[in-house]
């Protein structure tokens, strides 16, 4: 029952004054780099995709662990009076969203504050700038709180103009991934599962901005419906604090710290922040230590130079390290993943259960932990998701393309020499199954899904019956998933550090010290490549993700 995990809430509490001294002492010996004057507000501009990894020094884009370690640290710095928060369109998923709110409210227990500035808005824009205690928007903002939607495209009927056939087997009848390029419409099974994850979506939405706002929920889906895009209407309604220019909104803050108007505001920006130390904060170098794995990306076997997602092989000699090492009292896998390479899944999936068999493992689910996502995390003892986290997906999808047609148009021949009844099956795109290859295809990945749901059976305690109804292929969200078993406990990534020192048996009023072992140790030199060249690597990701619902010619894989 999740009313037996700790909550992991944040609790603020002030240096002690010999803490205080300490701290005052760090801070005099510090690298240059980590030095910042008195005073000074923490800016952050939040944007784009954010990263659950850590980034390098020269990598581009945001990072969601350092971003609440940042806000984390200025809770307890006394050189940082506040935070100004600049949000701009993002385009993360709400479990990310859910965790910088969080964050954003446990900063603001130290009494300090946090201002926001909103030039473009929508509903993820504002679920965070409703977390600040002010929040401005200058005249000319746009403000789209029109509701959400969720969409699906569908390439069935472009492939079929140009002559290709994607023979695509998938087990779970709301296993969506190869829909859009097999069907030409939404199925009733998505449609029913994608409707139930928008109503789960906006209810949250709505009840968190009653409580921040004091509106009732009623007068808020009111709102919504009238379509209100004028900044002014926002400002009269109380949904922005004042309309001001992002120099007014400075202007403020440098009167509220008593700051004479010919001087600047002291601000240090997120990424010099980054590199103050937690030690120089007296914020780490406790006794007890738990490892955290990172696990984000589509999940892939090997390793390549640009990988930037999950390889199972680099995944698997950080779990063994961790379950090596006597110094690790518990380990977090912190994961975010919509899934990739079944094979490389079931052998992260073993490895986690040879650690959880040794010490405490327990499971932080972020965006998204579907498919092999999921199935990496089912192996923890313990499973924590974001209220919106997208779980489950227990299902498999596998296929190939007939290019028959496609060949016939252009006057391109491929003809094959075999040695073997089933030797072409993964070869021969030129034509379409045989009856018989069809057959062996299905119960391949039939015998795949079984593995998968009847793993997932048995590591949450459910009659495989049981989990047969909630497996399927449906994407849940955290909160449902819950209720159905498929999750613990709601939460973040304290949450789960909070259970897993329940697990080892360490005092929970005591602070530990968590070790990153996904953490970059430096400067590579791929990660100044991808502070040149970001599109790259971004190349690569789009890559995977299609690779999600596209097998290659030269292998028929299964994809969960």
């Amino acid at each position: 029952d999740a009313e037996d995990y700790p909550s992991g809430d944040f609790v603020y509490r002030d240096y002690d004054p010999w803490a205080k001294l300490v701290v005052r002492f760090k801070m005099l010996i510090a690298f240059p780099w980590e030095r910042i004057k008195k005073g000074s507000v923490l800016s952050l501009k939040l944007r784009g995709e954010i990263s659950d990894q850590f980034r390098g020094r020269f990598s581009s884009g945001l990072s969601l662990p350092q971003i609440c370690e940042n806000f984390i640290k200025a809770a307890y710095d006394p050189r940082v009076s506040g935070i100004y928060l600049h949000i701009e369109p993002l385009s993360c998923g709400w479990g990310k969203v859910e965790e910088i709110r969080r964050h954003l409210l446990d900063f603001r227990k130290s009494g300090k504050f946090a201002v926001g500035y909103a030039p473009v808005c929508g509903e993820k824009e504002y679920y965070i700038g409703s977390a600040c205690e002010e929040l401005y928007a200058p005249p000319s903002a746009y403000f789209q709180l029109y509701g959400l939607t969720v969409q699906a495209s569908f390439l069935g009927g472009v492939l079929e103009k140009v002559g290709i056939e994607p023979q695509v087997q998938r087990i779970g009848k709301y296993k969506s991934a190869g829909d859009q390029l097999t069907r030409k419409n939404i199925s009733d099974e998505n449609r029913e599962a994608l409707t139930a994850l928008l109503n789960n979506i906006f209810e949250n939405w709505v009840e968190k901005i009653s409580v921040a706002t004091g509106k009732t929920k009623e007068d808020i889906e009111a709102f919504i419906n009238e379509g209100v895009y004028e900044v002014q209407r926002l400002k009269e309604e109380g949904w922005i604090t004042d309309i001001k220019y992002d120099d007014e909104v400075l202007a403020i803050l440098k009167e509220r710290l008593a700051i004479p108007s010919a001087k600047n505001l002291p601000t240090v920006d997120y990424r010099k922040y980054s590199r103050v130390k937690k030690w120089t904060l007296g914020l780490t170098g406790y006794k007890d230590q738990i490892a955290i794995i990172r696990a984000s990306g589509s999940i892939s076997r090997g390793r390549s130079p640009l990988s930037s997602g999950i390889v199972a092989d680099q995944l698997i000699e950080k779990i063994s390290k961790a379950r090596d090492s006597k110094k690790y009292k518990a380990v977090v896998l912190r994961i975010d993943s919509p899934g990739g390479d079944a094979l490389a899944s079931d052998l992260m999936w073993r490895e986690i259960k040879l650690l959880a068999a040794s010490k405490p493992v327990v499971a932080s689910m972020s965006d998204v932990a579907a498919s092999g996502g999921y199935y990496m995390a089912m192996a923890a003892q313990t499973i924590v998701a974001e209220y919106l986290t997208l779980t489950g997906s227990i299902g498999v999808v596998t296929g190939k393309f007939n290019l028959e047609r496609l060949y016939e148009r252009i006057g391109f021949n491929k003809e094959i020499i075999s040695r073997g009844k089933y030797a072409e099956l993964t070869a021969a795109e030129q034509r379409p199954f045989r009856p018989d290859e069809a057959e062996l295809f299905a119960k391949s990945a039939e015998n795949a899904y079984r593995s998968f749901r009847d793993k997932a059976a048995a590591s949450r305690s459910m009659t495989v019956e049981k989990m047969e109804e909630v497996a399927q292929g449906r994407v849940w969200t955290g909160n449902d998933a819950a209720s159905r078993g498929l999750v613990d406990a709601i939460g973040g990534l304290s949450r789960a550090v909070a259970i897993a020192k329940k697990k080892a048996n360490l005092p929970l009023d005591e602070p530990v010290t968590l070790v990153e072992l996904s953490k970059p140790s430096g400067a590579s030199f791929f990660d100044i490549l991808s502070g040149i060249g970001s599109f790259v690597a971004e190349a690569e990701t789009a890559m995977k993700a299609l690779d999600g619902i596209t097998p290659s010619y030269g292998a028929v894989e299964a994809r969960i």
